[in-house]
């Protein structure tokens, strides 16, 4: 491509993807903070009912994208399907302003989701050729904004729903993403062209679609899905516990629960470089994990962090735990996340095969789709078991994930090293869209 550069060094094109993709995270999780608040105080939902249908919504709107992205491989192709995704999430999203249409709105958000999630990251590659050395950094960059979108989320729709009312909060998160839409439509200039699909006729390479690649993936699908019963926790059955049972004031002024949301995504964006280097050093001296061992570590640290919860719940004594808790929380669960959430993406996208890319990528989300399932259900048991047995019980389930982890990493080896071609080393840099939404993925 010869396109000037004014990002980086990178593309202008990926400035227009990086600046979508931020603004589409600020109007999902800006949204998705205030969802569990809206609907146990204005709808005066039951714990149970709002857990099972936050569930239900945060799987079909990982759900949608293993067909949004076949549409978009098969006949919309990759800028239409993004356009058409961004509009119909821009309406669902002001929909959530008005009560009547609550649960419209929300089906709204998932449909067009399926349409965008595949395809806006899947457009990085196409702005390069294939021994452009800017390729891997390409990833980083559109990483930060992924997650600074989610980090102003919080902050401003949360601020606005809990101080001026929810469908302030909402509306809000409307603007986001419509406010993306409009850089996708005005940076259309700058994307890449679509590739032809002549001369790439070439079929798949048989490990793609062999036995020992479809086992692998549902392996890693199933650690996924029990894994995601106690991640997603976050936004559901933890957001309770941190509005309720966590005294929030500092320096004499109480922050609002759904602000704190925003600590995940701004250490996101602090750690990752430090993480990347160690990585870096490891490989150095040949001590670098595999992508399977690194997403069982990541679990397990994620387990940690809700036997931390647990503590600060015992050691609470029935009153409200320090808001110094809530940080240790935060920073452990994040180390845990950035070790597992992009391996994982990684491994199927490396797995691709031609003409599939979308596709293959949007499959990862079918382990998002069941885990997020898992978790409403799990979310349930909050109002009958205590709570520190409940976090040791999402400790358990991440640990159980981990174990499943570990016990593919062999299989997971002997398949990768059958994909034709050399293969970063890390794995941070070689996955779509870096981490898979962080909260979220």
């Amino acid at each position: 491509m010869n396109q000037p550069s004014n990002w980086f060094g990178q593309p202008r094109g990926l400035t227009i993807l990086f600046l979508t993709n931020m603004w589409e995270q600020f109007s999902y999780f800006g949204m998705r903070a205030l969802l569990v608040y809206y609907m146990t105080t204005t709808l005066v939902f039951g714990q149970e009912k709002a857990s099972s249908i936050y569930g239900f919504y945060t799987a079909f709107a990982y759900f949608t994208p293993i067909i949004g992205g076949t549409i978009a491989d098969r006949w919309l192709g990759k800028r239409r399907a993004v356009i058409i995704g961004a509009t119909i999430m821009a309406a669902g999203h002001f929909m959530m302003a008005f009560q009547p249409a609550f649960y419209f709105a929300l089906a709204t958000i998932a449909l067009g989701n399926g349409l965008f999630l595949p395809t806006l990251p899947s457009q990085i590659n196409d702005l390069y050729k294939a021994d452009d050395p800017r390729r891997p950094w390409a990833y980083n960059v559109y990483y930060v904004g992924v997650n600074l979108g989610a980090f102003l989320a919080p902050l401003i729709c949360g601020f606005l729903g809990e101080t001026y009312g929810w469908h302030w909060g909402f509306g809000a998160a409307g603007v986001g993403m419509l406010a993306g839409l409009l850089i996708y439509l005005w940076g259309q200039p700058y994307l890449p062209v679509e590739r032809s699909e002549e001369g790439n006729t070439a079929p798949a390479a048989k490990s793609h679609r062999g036995r020992d690649t479809v086992l692998l993936l549902l392996g890693i699908g199933l650690a996924v899905t029990i894994f995601r019963g106690a991640y997603e926790q976050i936004g559901n059955t933890f957001a309770l516990w941190m509005r309720d049972d966590v005294d929030r004031t500092i320096a004499g002024f109480e922050v609002g629960a759904a602000m704190f949301f925003s600590l995940n995504p701004l250490l996101v964006m602090i750690m990752t470089p430090f993480l990347l280097a160690r990585w870096k050093r490891q490989a150095a001296r040949g001590r670098e994990l595999s992508p399977t061992q690194k997403m069982a570590t990541g679990a397990l640290i994620v387990a940690a962090s809700y036997l931390v919860v647990a503590a600060a719940e015992a050691l609470s004594g029935g009153g409200r735990a320090h808001w110094i808790w809530l940080l240790t929380y935060f920073v452990i669960f994040t180390l845990g996340e950035l070790y597992i959430l992009p391996n994982g993406l990684g491994i199927f996208a490396r797995l691709a095969p031609p003409k599939l890319g979308a596709t293959t990528v949007a499959s990862w989300y079918l382990a998002i789709f069941t885990g997020s399932l898992a978790a409403g259900q799990v979310g349930r048991l909050w109002s009958h078991l205590g709570h520190v047995e409940f976090f040791v019980l999402l400790a358990a389930i991440a640990s159980v994930a981990a174990v499943l982890l570990y016990s593919l990493d062999g299989a997971t080896k002997r398949v990768l090293a059958q994909v034709a071609g050399p293969k970063p080393r890390d794995d941070l840099t070689d996955v779509p869209e870096g981490i898979a939404r962080p909260q979220n993925a």
